[in-house]
């Protein structure tokens, strides 16, 4: 259903269920939940990558059949969202995902509320949910017009167009297109990156980025001043210091 597993500093969260392409069901997200929360909460970890089983689809979305009750007739049941990285749960830790194969409606959702989107050369993202009768839930509206062109973001919210993996790299929607054998190695690459930069100032970087983004720039910059000066005071910022002036490479604690 949902494997969550730990490779050192990075966690790895796969959406299994290939037989039906990774769709998402209610467990799925319920689990979905439990694991970042454990990710966010773990003070050894640093990096999570998020992917699909198979070689067919990161997911193709919500199980339409198993998830309807939760949300017809306009009354909604239980918010399945409110718990995930889609909404509601706010993980400064820095997530990648790993696009293999399509990424459509919440599939599509999930890879955009990730900070880092690499894709395999089969990848292809798309909003189709306006092709029966409704519109993106988990974000789609409003990441896509934030990350990619307006005009495109309305090409694929209104017209249901699916972008290819080319197509996603070249208007900036992901970060690289690799092989399908060469997906999660270059996502581990990325992960074992970030987990040697010292933890407390990315994640103070990320906070400040996503924040940031919809304040005015004289906000923005308060918000970066204050982080900023939070991370002068920490054990990491002194072992970088030193670590340059020794010039070894630093042993960041997160603290």
């Amino acid at each position: 259903m949902l494997k969550y597993e730990k490779r050192g500093r990075i966690a790895i969260i796969t959406l299994n269920r290939p037989e039906v392409l990774n769709a998402l069901n209610s467990e799925m997200f319920h689990k979905m939940h439990d694991a970042l929360v454990d990710y966010r909460d773990d003070p050894n970890l640093r990096v999570a990558i998020v992917t699909g089983a198979g070689d067919k689809a990161f997911s193709a979305g919500v199980d339409i059949q198993e998830t309807l009750p939760y949300i017809s007739d306009s009354h909604i049941k239980e918010d399945l969202l409110a718990g995930t990285i889609m909404r509601g749960l706010e993980i400064w830790k820095p997530l990648i995902a790993a696009v293999n194969g399509i990424a459509y409606g919440c599939g599509c959702e999930l890879a955009l509320a990730c900070d880092l989107i690499i894709a395999s050369e089969n990848a292809s993202f798309a909003q189709p949910e306006i092709k029966v009768g409704t519109m993106p839930g988990a974000g789609g509206t409003q990441r896509l017009p934030r990350y990619i062109p307006r005009c495109k973001a309305a090409e694929m919210l209104l017209m249901g167009r699916i972008l290819d993996a080319r197509e996603a790299w070249r208007i900036g929607l992901v970060n690289g297109i690799v092989s399908l054998d060469e997906l999660m190695p270059k996502a581990i690459e990325y992960g074992n990156i970030i987990s040697q930069m010292a933890p407390l100032a990315v994640m103070a970087s990320k906070e400040a980025m996503i924040k940031g983004f919809d304040m005015t720039i004289d906000d923005g910059l308060e918000l970066e001043k204050a982080l900023f000066n939070g991370l002068a005071s920490s054990e990491d910022f002194s072992e970088g210091i030193i670590a340059f002036r020794e010039k070894r490479k630093p042993n960041f604690k997160g603290k």
